[in-house]
């Protein structure tokens, strides 16, 4: 579905906008939003991004799910999450171990940087080795999570109950203060997730009222997490380096949902083009890569030129060089760590069988 490929790449760009021109006073060696005043109460906004991803993954991840058995899901989330990691992780330990960088430096000695080269590195209470890999522990929790629906097979009822389930368990942790259902079920963010995958349900079979009840519960919930999360970084930084309003959280989360809805309902159907592709393929790893450019080049280009022109310039490097990563590493890679299918002959496919591209339903895009 290319309009996801460019919400994800639109959503990766939030997030660098906010580390870019919020968040990054180290490597800036000064509050940026003072360096962008113009731009920084949509910059703060940016922060969001993150739950615009939790909620395309909701809607993707029970896609690839759908019909599928546990291995098969297993080893495409492993294949699409893992040589990506291990490049970006490579990158820090390089950038940290082989240069003078202090910036974001996260001081971890080797064993805390094979631990990282789990993901799992918050389970064992290690720091990640990156800021941006927190929310890939958030992701592999909901990998866990549905991976328990694809154990007892995947259905619409079943999906049903399932969202049901995991938001009032997301509600009553974030009520008892419980930190391991917290853990489990994750109250923050589960609201994205049961969104994506309530509007995926919406996607494929036209939706009833409990899947626009599920939508609308998690649409308050979400709100309400985001005005936390934004609370908690301006309670860090204040409000001068992070000006950001309730009104306008509420605002971006709404327009996050209301795309979302429209994706959904098919509203804003896209072509697939080799751009869109591109931009959907950068997407991760200018996710992973982006801070770790950030702590390479912004030093280097900050004095006489303008504090934009180096943003600029370091933003389209973080562009191409994700995007060469992808072409040059992750995919190759990709295709090494999938099973090898054995090929069907042609003349055992009868012809009548296989069907056009426009036959296709949307779903299986």
């Amino acid at each position: 579905m290319a309009e996801l490929d460019l919400l994800r790449f639109i959503a990766a760009l939030a997030v660098l906008a906010f580390h870019y021109l919020i968040a990054y006073a180290s490597v800036w060696g000064d509050r940026p939003a003072e360096l962008f005043p113009a731009v920084a109460p949509v910059a703060g906004l940016g922060i969001l991004g993150v739950e615009l991803f939790f909620m395309i993954s909701g809607f993707v991840i029970l896609m690839s799910a759908w019909g599928r058995g546990l291995g098969a899901f297993a080893r495409s989330r492993l294949v699409r999450l893992y040589p990506a990691y291990w490049l970006s992780l490579a990158a820090v330990a390089a950038l940290y171990g082989l240069t003078g960088a202090k910036a974001l430096d996260p001081k971890l000695s080797p064993g805390d940087y094979l631990v990282n080269a789990t993901m799992f590195q918050r389970l064992f209470k290690v720091t990640d080795a990156a800021g941006v890999y927190w929310s890939l522990w958030a992701e592999l929790r909901f990998y866990l999570l549905i991976a328990i629906l694809v154990l007892v097979g995947v259905t619409y009822g079943r999906v049903l109950a399932f969202c049901g389930i995991w938001l009032v368990a997301a509600l009553g942790a974030e009520l008892l203060g419980n930190p391991l259902l917290s853990e489990i079920v994750m109250p923050r963010y589960a609201p994205y997730f049961v969104a994506g995958m309530a509007l995926y349900l919406i996607h494929k079979h036209g939706g009833g009222w409990l899947v626009w009840i599920y939508l609308a519960a998690a649409y308050v919930l979400s709100v309400n997490a985001a005005i936390e999360r934004v609370h908690g970084r301006i309670e860090l930084a204040g409000f001068r380096n992070m000006p950001v309003s309730d009104l306008s959280v509420i605002l971006a989360i709404t327009l996050i949902f209301a795309v979302m809805i429209l994706v959904a309902l098919g509203a804003l159907r896209m072509r697939s083009r080799a751009a869109l592709t591109a931009l959907g393929a950068t997407t991760y790893p200018l996710y992973l890569f982006h801070s770790t450019i950030a702590v390479a080049l912004i030093p280097l280009l900050v004095g006489e030129r303008p504090p934009l022109l180096v943003v600029m310039i370091t933003t389209l490097a973080a562009v191409v060089l994700s995007y060469l990563v992808y072409a040059v590493a992750e995919r190759p890679l990709q295709r090494l760590l999938k099973p090898r299918r054995p090929a069907t002959p042609a003349s055992a496919v009868p012809r009548e069988t296989v069907p056009s591209a426009e036959a296709w339903p949307i779903s299986r895009s």
